[in-house]
């Protein structure tokens, strides 16, 4: 119970810090505005995307959320894992950048299955 417990939280706070720490902070660099053009984005879709990045680690990290409304913020990820690896995979083929959202997509993948078994324990 408490390894399933210790699992689930590391893997939630590198989501955290990943996608909504870091996000958070980097949004505005010119790097990060160049990689969202990059792919062929507009630079308004960044913005967004970081808005809901944060939303959603915030829902992922606080416990008291409903359930149901942390199912909504995985899928969320989950897609955009995906469809960052394949944004990468169109532009650029496939390099180091098509594989590292699916690493995140791995790390999701755990503490979404940790979430499911910690919630097992407790009820």
């Amino acid at each position: 119970m408490k390894k399933d417990k210790i699992i689930f939280w590391v893997a939630t706070v590198i989501i955290f810090l990943f996608e909504g720490v870091m996000p958070a902070f980097t949004s505005q660099t010119e790097a990060a505005k160049e990689g969202i053009r990059h792919l062929g984005y507009p630079e308004y879709f960044g913005n967004a995307l970081v808005v809901f990045k944060v939303l959603g680690t915030l829902i992922l990290i606080i416990p008291k959320i409903p359930g149901n409304v942390k199912e909504w913020a995985y899928a969320g990820f989950g897609f955009d894992f995906l469809f960052a690896s394949i944004s990468y995979a169109c532009v650029d083929g496939f390099n180091f950048f098509t594989i590292f959202p699916l690493i995140f997509l791995g790390v999701l993948a755990l503490s979404y299955v940790y979430y499911h078994k910690t919630k097992t324990i407790s009820a």
